[in-house]
């Protein structure tokens, strides 16, 4: 029980501290109050946190006595992996330039919805079906999301401020969107390559080609100044490196927390704490920069978070009717040697892991 109360502590901690950050990064001045400045870079933060997150991927393959078998994994999967990692760099810019519109509340419960975008794009794109309880999930989200933002009260009533308001949710939708495009494809991935896609290999693997891609539009770029910027904003405003550093470091970690409990406490547990660390990040993000709800907003809230409990309580459904499920998670993360007579198809074991795994946590 202590153990399971440190990986609980090692999560919240980690992506709390990670919310709290990226907050403070993305919306607030850093200086003096007579020569503020916001941080801008967001690709430069993207960068870091790519190779940080990369680093540390490695070092947990390592600890935990996997191989990265680069000679043996096709070229196919790799350009699936570059794939992944090119609607990643598209996508994220696109979330980060919502936060000039919106306010980060709205942000990390648009981030919860991450269930809407993702069953739109399998179905759309790759023809997939869900239980009929997926789409009652997504109807409550869906529901409380427009509530949400219906009841957003604008400085001052403006229609400037409305405007303003609707076009940060344009560009959280189009985050969300690619975001959806994404997590499909990490889900074909796990589905075309059973023997070859893991959670920790695509954990690394995005993050190497996730790094040389922004990397490189930031060094060959005609047209933009940002790794230049970026360093001048560095040595003027040295407390942001230590934010942007710290910022990498905890969703990294918070990732090798969430792999550990996978394995030592199976899915339901981890999927019980990831989605009330959402609900306490956004209740931190409420009270810590003094953001203001109204009563409708809350309610919406109370919409979005129920829609996930209700998805949660039917995996509890399905993990009771299932008695090898703990086993599927062993074989995959093959921390230990299981029977073949408790195997199941590897195809669903990884398709299993990526839904209770998936930064997104990022």
């Amino acid at each position: 029980m202590l153990r399971f109360a440190l990986c609980v502590a090692g999560i919240y901690a980690c992506f709390l501290t990670w919310g709290v950050i990226q907050e403070r990064v993305s919306t607030t001045p850093y200086g003096s109050e007579e020569n503020p400045k916001k941080f801008r870079f967001f690709i430069v933060l993207n960068t870091i946190q790519s190779l940080i997150a990369a680093l540390v991927a490695f070092i947990y393959i390592k600890v935990t006595g996997r191989h990265l078998n680069i000679s043996s994994t096709p070229t196919s999967l790799y350009l699936k992996y570059a794939q992944v990692a090119l609607f990643n760099c598209i996508g994220s810019p696109f979330g980060y330039a919502a936060l000039r519109h919106i306010d980060y509340p709205t942000m990390i419960l648009g981030k919860s919805c991450k269930l809407v975008p993702v069953m739109f794009m399998n179905v759309l794109v790759y023809r997939r079906r869900f239980p009929l309880h997926k789409y009652i999930c997504v109807f409550l989200i869906t529901v409380g999301v427009s509530m949400f933002m219906l009841y957003h009260r604008t400085e001052g009533g403006s229609k400037a401020a409305s405007t303003n308001s609707m076009w940060g949710l344009f560009l959280l939708c189009t985050n969300l969107a690619i975001d959806g495009l994404t997590n499909a494809t990490q889900d074909q991935i796990f589905h075309k390559y059973p023997s070859h896609g893991s959670g920790q290999h695509m954990m690394f693997f995005m993050n190497v080609f996730g790094s040389i891609f922004s990397a490189t539009y930031l060094l060959i770029h005609p047209y933009n100044n940002e790794l230049w910027q970026a360093i001048e904003f560095f040595s003027e405003y040295p407390a942001v490196i230590r934010d942007v550093l710290l910022f990498g470091l905890c969703g990294a970690v918070g990732q090798c927390f969430i792999f550990y409990t996978l394995y030592k406490y199976g899915s339901l547990r981890l999927v019980t704490v990831t989605v009330t660390r959402k609900l306490f990040t956004m209740l931190i993000s409420v009270f810590w920069f003094n953001h203001v709800l109204s009563f409708g907003q809350w309610a919406g809230v109370t919409l979005v978070f129920s829609g996930k409990i209700k998805d949660l309580k039917q995996k509890k459904t399905n993990y009771n009717s299932n008695s090898t499920f703990y086993f599927h998670f062993l074989q995959l993360l093959d921390w230990k040697p299981i029977s073949r007579s408790k195997k199941m198809p590897r195809q669903r074991s990884n398709t299993i892991l990526y839904q209770y795994w998936s930064a997104q946590e990022q």
